[in-house]
């Protein structure tokens, strides 16, 4: 009996199944991943821009050029009957093991991308973030760079930071930005406040729109408390801030209002308060625990006394 060729019979059986149509189609589907894969990172190139860092971009094409041509050789190659599903149960197997083995890694490859299409930061805001305040000098696929004002370089993992409360102060035009400011009970209010509106509206970096307000907030136990708010282009905010606090302050001293200093009222009885009058009309270095030789509660019928 003749050996049969059972390889060559085989081969000769697959190849009879295909057509010139599925030959087409897969030249075709390969065509068409080029072109898609061009697009997306064509899109993907502008759409990043000026917001990420160029090495950023490009590694993210790459990645998604990537992904694209392997969907597209899966898909093309099943018009030509040929069975790939031993290289994808491999590749399933392969995928969970280094999922599990870089699970941190992908959580922050994941964010990291969302974070360059959501936005809700940019390269140069200045950003508060899990108790880091600071510039941001970096977005990359895996980790944030952010420089605090101290100068220290800090590393945030994207998976962390996206996942975090974010504050960014630079992202409105504007910021607004409080003073609490005490005057003594003695002082005028009304032009406590004229005073302070008068330096605020000479200053270049005070809004008028929306316009700043100064107002009696509470009468505290020292003093009347004072509400400052105003709004300033959030690029100058910082300047504007502290200038004025310190020109406010200024012309409160030139219509001779004064900050109060905090008081204590002392009470003491009859004969303890005799006693300290007596010394400190001798000039006395003793104390007060020493004149009164650390007496007990002041009787009911107390004569008040300050020191």
């Amino acid at each position: 009996m003749a050996d049969v060729d059972i390889n060559g019979i085989t081969d000769a059986i697959v190849f009879a199944n295909l057509t010139v149509g599925n030959i087409i189609i897969f030249l075709l589907l390969l065509v068409a991943t080029f072109i898609i894969a061009r697009v997306v990172s064509s899109i993907i190139r502008r759409s990043l821009s000026g917001k990420t860092e160029a090495k950023t971009i490009d590694l993210t094409v790459k990645s998604l050029r990537t992904v694209i041509y392997v969907i597209g050789v899966i898909v093309a190659c099943s018009q030509l009957k040929i069975d790939i599903s031993g290289l994808l149960v491999a590749g399933g197997v392969v995928g969970v093991a280094v999922g599990f083995a870089s699970q941190n890694t992908l959580s922050n490859l994941v964010a990291g991308i969302l974070l360059m299409f959501e936005r809700p930061i940019g390269v140069g805001d200045s950003i508060v973030v899990n108790g880091t305040e600071g510039y941001v000098e970096g977005i990359g696929l895996l980790s944030t760079r952010v420089r605090p004002y101290s100068g220290l370089y800090v590393r945030i993992p994207n998976d962390s930071l996206f996942t975090s409360e974010i504050t960014n102060l630079v992202s409105n035009v504007a910021r607004r930005f409080d003073y609490n400011i005490s005057i003594r009970y003695s002082d005028d209010a009304k032009k406590a406040i004229k005073a302070a509106k008068r330096v605020i509206d000479q200053h270049p970096y005070a809004l008028k729109n929306p316009a700043p307000s100064v107002y009696v907030d509470e009468l505290g136990a020292h003093g009347i408390e004072l509400k400052v708010r105003i709004w300033s282009p959030s690029g100058f905010w910082w300047d504007a801030r502290t200038e004025l606090l310190w020109s406010i302050f200024k012309a409160l001293r030139q219509e001779d209002i004064d900050v109060p200093f905090d008081q204590l009222t002392v009470w003491f009885g009859e004969e303890d308060a005799a006693k300290l009058q007596s010394s400190l009309a001798e000039g006395t270095d003793m104390t007060v625990e020493e004149i009164l030789g650390k007496s007990e509660k002041a009787p009911e019928n107390a004569n008040q006394g300050r020191v």
